[in-house]
């Protein structure tokens, strides 16, 4: 596909015809893509996917083994002292709201849901400290509900670079993924551009010279001139 094709005259049918050709190639790059978040049940990834923002998987992946076996019920979570779960959660960042967050989220699940996580986006965005993104993580990667696209700072940014959404917003650049890909794109759209984002689109230097999509995106041609002039 030549470059004309991917400036922003692309008519839509060619945007869309694009789009899919990128996701059928990311696809097969990472066929098996799923949240690198431990967890064992939608409880713990829940509270994993709160955790994670402003944070790193890896490091998530390393609280959580022992928070889960400290907290092993959301009742316990709701009865945590917000002073030591602090402490207990200290190394993934922002953790006087994070806490504050986990012990209002785990109390609201036990006097509005009976303890369980709920299954609806509706109702999950009620939870304290869930947002649409930790909302779709969980339907998603344990409900297999595609409620909609999850928007972390990897697909914020390659929705752009790919011309996928011009928009400036995580609730935008959703809604544009949303209208341009059918539904049963969504849940393994977030993950394969999450994936694709930390292997090979990073934010400050794209390896668009091994990346499989650089015929297709219409920001490769722009790093690749700036690296040869470098």
């Amino acid at each position: 596909m030549s470059k004309s094709k991917q400036s922003n005259h692309e008519s839509t049918e060619e945007k869309k015809a694009r789009s899919f050709h990128i996701v059928k190639l990311l696809k097969k790059e990472f066929p098996h893509a799923v949240t690198a978040l431990h967890h064992a049940n939608a409880f713990q990834l829940l509270i994993a996917t709160i955790l994670s923002a402003q944070c790193t998987d890896e490091r998530v992946n390393m609280v959580v083994p022992g928070l889960f076996k400290k907290y092993r019920t959301v009742k316990a979570f709701a009865n945590a002292s917000q002073a030591e779960l602090e402490q207990d959660i200290r190394s993934t960042g922002f953790f006087r709201m994070k806490s504050k967050s986990i012990i209002g989220c785990s109390k609201a699940l036990l006097e509005h849901f009976g303890g369980e996580v709920p299954q609806t986006i509706d109702d999950l965005v009620t939870l304290p400290g869930v947002g649409r993104k930790t909302a779709n993580v969980v339907l998603g990667q344990v409900f297999g509900i595609a409620s909609g696209v999850v928007v972390d700072t990897h697909v914020f940014r390659l929705s752009q670079r790919l011309g996928f959404s011009s928009s400036d917003t995580a609730e935008k650049i959703e809604i544009d993924l949303m209208n341009l890909f059918p539904k049963k794109y969504w849940i393994d759209l977030g993950s394969i551009l999450i994936l694709h984002g930390r292997k090979t689109c990073a934010a400050r230097s794209p390896k668009c010279e091994d990346c499989v999509l650089n015929q297709l995106c219409p920001s490769a041609e722009e790093f690749l001139a700036t690296k040869r002039r470098s």
